[in-house]
């Protein structure tokens, strides 16, 4: 747990300097964590819930070695590391996402769940183009539009049904 709670602070400050804010504090144990910051708003107190904080800082990695090193011939390892690390985010978030959250709070819960949402969602978004050369970000977005269409038609379909009967 501590390896998640100092990624989830840690994401909290990321977004604050990009921000343009300051850390004053931060704290990190297996229990729980704290960040003292100077400036916050709804994606500050939110993006550890959607931003994967190791996946995105191995990404970071790997693309500064391949720069420098051309690693092209360690893909399969790097995807499979990258996976690894997102699958940590989203299975970590999900159980904390269980337990009270005082950043939910802070933004309603309403919000807060659609917020972290549709942040995951555009991760992938963005994320799928990147690690792939067969994709491009407007054909994955094209795909995606398709496959809700075809989720919104099936839905109705039901929904007629139900009210049929």
């Amino acid at each position: 747990m501590w390896l998640y709670v100092f990624g989830h602070e840690a994401t909290h400050a990321v977004w604050t300097w990009f921000f343009g804010g300051r850390v004053k504090q931060f704290r990190a144990t297996s229990r729980g964590g704290h960040v003292v910051i100077t400036k916050t708003n709804f994606l500050v107190t939110l993006a550890p819930y959607f931003f994967p904080f190791y996946a995105l800082v191995w990404m970071g990695l790997f693309s500064l070695g391949n720069w420098f090193w051309n690693w092209s011939a360690f893909l399969t390892p790097f995807h499979l590391i990258l996976g690894s690390l997102y699958a940590f985010h989203l299975s970590l978030t999900w159980h904390i996402l269980q337990t009270h959250q005082p950043d939910l709070q802070l933004e309603g819960h309403f919000f807060s769940y659609v917020i972290i949402w549709l942040g995951n969602v555009l991760v992938l978004l963005v994320a799928i183009p990147c690690l792939s050369p067969q994709s491009s970000l407007m054909d994955t977005a094209h795909d995606v539009l398709i496959e809700i269409g075809k989720l919104a038609s099936t839905l109705q379909k039901l929904v007629q049904k139900a009210i049929q009967r």
